[in-house]
């Protein structure tokens, strides 16, 4: 991975957990991943006037992808209504490298250099470090299943996009339709809960969109990178993100311990390391 594509990951890393603070922070997170998933439609249609269309080969991918999306919010909603931020994010994000790496030497042939894999297993062990106490009761049994399933379904929606991004005849035409296939999610969840919609601030509305926006952003920008370097390679280190979000959850939502947080960051560091070593 070159430099440039290490902190284009890293830039998404920290959005995407930014966005996930908002969803946790919002009063009613049905309704605010709603209005994520329609700020990624304006950005989406943006991209689609302006680049040329992915070729219809990329089409089974979108769709594919808008589907598995579905479950990834209907689980993540579920997860942060029984659980910290500290503790679901790094649940769901700490599984998905490996699973990745796995998925991509499967299905598509891409075999990681034996350091790389040392350093995609420790960013995941690093990240796995912050749920420490979740089976003593930390969170509760459904929170825990509800992470892990979107821990899968990360890992099921990078792969579809890491190879359609990589069969499309362009890769910003395939990110602008993959965002603007979002807006079904955005009907169908503004279209049966509209009373709920009407009812919330507009304040929070906003900052909904808003944390669409990045979401869209980050991922726009992981996707790129996925055309620039092995699918696992960039979803480890887009876990930094997990160590943003702990901070964020100990400064944004006055979450503990600090200790564990900081031995966490460290061996996502040294997993950083490890891949940066790799030739």
């Amino acid at each position: 991975m070159s430099s440039t594509t290490f902190l284009i990951v890293l830039g998404a890393a920290f959005l995407h957990a930014f966005w996930n603070a908002v969803v946790k922070g919002a009063g009613d997170k049905t309704i605010m991943l709603g209005m994520i998933a329609l700020g990624h439609v304006v950005p989406g249609v943006i991209l689609v006037m302006m680049y040329p269309s992915p070729g219809w080969g990329a089409v089974p991918y979108v769709i594919a992808s808008t589907v598995i999306h579905w479950g990834y919010y209907f689980l993540l909603n579920v997860a942060y209504r029984l659980g910290d931020l500290s503790m679901i994010y790094p649940i769901t994000r700490g599984l998905s490298p490996v699973l990745i790496a796995l998925g991509a030497q499967f299905w598509v042939g891409e075999t990681l250099p034996w350091l790389a894999w040392i350093g995609v297993f420790t960013i995941s062990g690093g990240v796995l470090i912050l749920t420490k106490g979740i089976v003593r009761g930390g969170i509760p049994l459904g929170g825990v299943l509800a992470a892990v399933g979107a821990a899968v379904i990360v890992a099921s929606y990078s792969l579809v996009d890491g190879v359609g991004v990589r069969q499309a005849d362009n890769a910003m035409g395939y990110i602008g339709w993959l965002y603007v296939s979002e807006l079904a999610v955005a009907v169908f969840v503004f279209g049966t809960r509209w009373r709920r919609l009407r009812q919330t601030k507009a304040k929070t509305l906003v900052l909904g969109y808003l944390g669409g926006v990045l979401s869209g952003t980050a991922y726009g920008l992981v996707l790129y990178a996925n055309t620039m370097a092995p699918l696992g390679v960039v979803s480890a280190v887009r876990e930094t993100s997990v160590i943003f979000a702990a901070m964020i959850g100990v400064m944004w939502f006055g979450e503990g311990p600090k200790r564990r947080r900081l031995l966490a960051g460290v061996i996502v560091s040294l997993g950083i390391i490890c891949i940066g070593l790799t030739k």
